[in-house]
């Protein structure tokens, strides 16, 4: 028995925007304090995938890319949309390949986390990479790309620092902190 039960009525709703990434709804709602309201949600159509690359001698590899939504440049780790109907490892795999050239031999699943929970239902699979092998990225045509290998404490500074504000690779980077101080966190 689930003891937490929705509190929100829907009323009716009214799918106001789609494209083939992400869909917006809109919902007449009853709140959980009875009054009556709408609600905005941005659905996602495919996963949000990343990868923390990490090299044996405690490298990683950082992609920089100017994102059109926030009107900055931005330092991440790897990161793309992955079909739900394909196993979030291969997309991983691709993307890691696309982005950056690198193939990976060992993979391990970091976390699984909501976005921005409050207005979408974006869900995001972190993976650690690890084994690497390079050889030519190939990106996608709206991707301008700079990829940046990095002693993995350097990037772990950067997020430190707030040079680093993409929620995903924050997210990696300091798992993969706690991990290499030896705690699973």
């Amino acid at each position: 028995m689930n003891e937490y039960k929705n509190p929100w009525q829907v009323l009716s709703e009214k799918r106001v925007y789609d494209n083939p990434w992400i869909s917006l709804t809109e919902f007449d709602v009853i709140n959980p304090g009875g009054g009556k309201g709408i609600y905005g949600k941005v659905h996602f159509n495919n996963l949000a995938i990343g990868v923390l690359p990490l090299d044996e001698d405690l490298n990683i590899y950082l992609v920089g890319q100017y994102r059109f939504p926030i009107n900055a440049y931005s330092w991440e780790i790897p990161e793309g949309g992955g079909a739900p109907d394909v196993p979030p490892v291969e997309s991983a795999k691709r993307e890691l390949l696309e982005e950056t050239g690198l193939v990976a031999n060992k993979w391990e699943q970091l976390l699984t986390m909501h976005l921005s929970n409050s207005v979408t239902d974006e869900l995001s699979i972190i993976f650690l990479a690890q084994g690497l092998e390079q050889r030519s990225p190939i990106p996608e045509e709206t991707e301008q790309l700079t990829i940046k290998k990095m002693p993995f404490e350097e990037a772990y500074n950067m997020v430190i620092e707030g040079t680093i504000t993409d929620s995903m690779s924050i997210a990696a980077i300091q798992r993969v902190k706690l991990m290499l101080t030896g705690s699973r966190g």
